[in-house]
């Protein structure tokens, strides 16, 4: 609850100090007294806009803070880790102080002795700055946390309502359907991180069919060239034959010309091979009859012409083999296609081969996607399945809470003077033929309100006034507190007896001291009916500046009253005046504003 709310130097507003009531606190005043500040000072501190013509003539800042107590559940709760996504929204089964405990820890800050201090400055120049417990943090922070403390009930705050978001989550509130909720999105996250799944997949699909074609492309490429190991080595020898093929033929000949003229054409050479000689030296040696040396000799000789014949042998091979023209062409074309081969997949023949090898096993992974992704389609049926039968639970809840809520809200209507006007909830099956699922189940939820007898039914925050639609809200507030227990939440409510008087003025506020048995509650009012339920109140005063202060303006003073100055207030909310007759008046109605309330979760009957 709020425990405590500061102000500085906003606008009328010098200095103030206000320690509402755990029950119910009342905010009066004469109109133009600047009541209103008090409510920019709770959504300046909620991270609403920070205008810097609110700050106080000749200040230089504003500044507002509000101590929030907590309850020991929701400390307990955050440092126990059973909050586990609090702070994400109220699909995550928790909202106010659970969910601002977390979100504050999640910024970096934990509530001390039991309290979360949120304070907002707002320089003259403009420019403001949020803390949270002493730690500076974007104003988003502060809007998210006092967001789950306190729900403002203004001309302008509770429009929020109208969104749908805002509808089902006030829905699931009063239908008390956590369990549900949680059990779909259970299904629903599943389903999700399926889908995912499969778009990864059916991405890497499309990926794989290019990869795939590919390394099919490829395979084909190189079986059709048909490289063979060393095979380019070899035809770049045989290349540089043909291009020395003169060269060659010159040496070889003369080479076996001078080893054995009988190999080549020596009609013209001079002399003996030296075959021949070494021949005619074995013959000179073996006729030599004396053993030996000599013969061993003449053996050795032997042998290196055996050695002789094979050189001329293997010489006489090479002569006319270096190829045509012809041949260099397709030789070189061949190294080409070769060549093109290790380039891309190389860099020798060798490894072209391996690569080839190891496509072909890639391919056959590759080709086996869609197999994979059928399977997984065949799955997430599965989970669709599961998810749209946790909707159908979820959405059954909804439907029996929707239509109590509806009936319920309507009748408290009629105490509120607002006799005709009605409330439904309706709850349809989102039109969505082929995927009716969403984050929170399958159902689009409308608040349909008529504001009198007669009236079409029209969406809540277009059908109705400020004052109207603050009585809306409290019914509903009312309704949800008698039917879920107490709201860890500050409820304000501006406007809320507008146009509302006599008999209508004293259940409305018996109806706010009545949400204020299971919740904190403030109300601005102009109406003695409604501010004598009030646990407290306190009064917002115009006073001119003192002689000295000229330049300062009006100053507001807020001050609490009690006793016998809360009679004369009362009294002067009732005629104007404090004469005896209206300071009896005044005390009989705080009198039977005294009587006993019924508990929270009784309904309004007996009130």
């Amino acid at each position: 609850m709020l425990e405590e709310l500061d102000i500085r130097n906003l606008g009328p507003i010098r200095e103030a100090a206000i320690a509402p009531a755990a029950g119910m606190t009342a905010i009066t005043g004469e109109t133009g007294a600047g009541k209103s500040m008090l409510l920019s000072a709770i959504r300046l501190v909620s991270g609403g806009a920070a205008e810097s013509l609110r700050v106080s003539a000749g200040a230089d800042e504003a500044w507002a803070q509000a101590i929030f107590a907590l309850s020991d559940d929701a400390v307990v709760s955050e440092h126990s880790g059973d909050t586990n996504d609090a702070g994400d929204d109220a699909g995550s089964g928790f909202t106010g102080a659970v969910a601002a405990v977390a979100k504050a820890h999640d910024a970096g800050v934990d509530p001390e002795d039991g309290e979360l201090f949120l304070s907002r400055t707002v320089r003259a120049s403009g420019r403001s700055r949020a803390v949270l417990g002493g730690k500076s943090v974007p104003r988003s922070v502060l809007g998210a946390i006092a967001g789950e403390l306190v729900i403002i009930h203004g001309q302008t705050d509770q429009l929020k309502i109208a969104a749908a978001a805002r509808q089902r989550e006030f829905l699931d509130r009063v239908a008390g359907d956590e369990a549900e909720l949680a059990a779909y999105r259970k299904a629903w996250d599943a389903l999700a991180a399926m889908d995912e799944r499969l778009e990864r997949l059916r991405s890497q699909e499309s990926s794989a069919r290019q990869q795939a074609d590919y390394l099919r492309e490829s395979i084909d490429r190189i079986n059709r060239t048909d490289p063979q190991p060393g095979e380019d080595e070899e035809l770049k020898a045989r290349r540089e034959r043909i291009e020395n093929a003169a060269d060659i033929a010159q040496g070889v000949g003369s080479a076996l010309g001078a080893l054995d003229a009988s190999q080549v054409d020596v009609d013209a050479a001079d002399g003996a091979s030296a075959v021949e000689l070494i021949n005619h030296a074995v013959t000179s040696l073996r006729a030599i009859r004396v053993g030996g040396t000599f013969a061993e000799q003449a053996d050795r000789l032997e042998s290196i012409n055996a050695d002789l014949g094979d050189v001329v042998f293997a010489l006489s091979q090479e002569l006319g083999d270096e190829g045509s023209v012809e041949d260099l062409d397709q030789i070189n074309g061949r190294i080409h296609e070769l060549g093109d081969l290790t380039r891309r997949w190389g860099p020798t023949l060798a490894d072209v081969l391996a690569w080839r090898d190891k496509a072909a096993f890639d391919l056959e992974d590759l080709d086996a996607s869609p197999e994979k992704v059928a399977e997984l389609e065949s799955e997430r049926q599965t989970l669709y399945d599961a998810a749209l039968a946790a909707a159908d639970v979820l959405s059954a809840a909804r439907v029996a809470a929707a239509a109590d809520l509806g009936a319920r809200v309507t009748e408290e209507l009629g105490s509120l003077a607002m006799l005709g006007a009605s409330l439904e909830v309706r709850v349809t099956p989102r039109d969505k033929a082929d995927d009716p699922l969403g984050p929170y189940g399958r159902d689009d939820i409308a608040f349909l309100f008529t504001p009198f007898e007669g009236s079409p039914q029209l969406p809540m925050g277009k059908s109705a006034s400020g004052g109207e639609l603050s009585r809306l809200m409290l019914a509903l507030e009312l309704v949800a507190a008698d039917t879920r227990g107490g709201a860890d939440q500050t409820f304000i409510f501006d406007e809320v007896d507008a146009g509302v008087g006599g008999k209508a003025a004293v259940e409305l506020g018996k109806r706010l001291a009545r949400l204020a048995r299971s919740a904190q509650v403030i109300v601005v009012t102009h109406l003695a009916q409604v501010a004598s339920w009030a646990d407290a109140q306190f009064v917002v005063t115009k006073e001119p500046p003192d002689a000295d202060d000229d330049d300062l303006g009006v100053v507001t003073t807020i001050a609490e009253v009690n006793g016998e100055t809360r009679v004369h207030e009362i009294a002067r909310m009732l005629s104007g005046s404090e004469s005896e007759a209206s300071l009896d008046h005044a005390r009989e109605l705080l009198s039977d504003s005294r009587l006993t309330l019924p508990l929270a979760g009784a309904g309004a009957a007996g009130d």
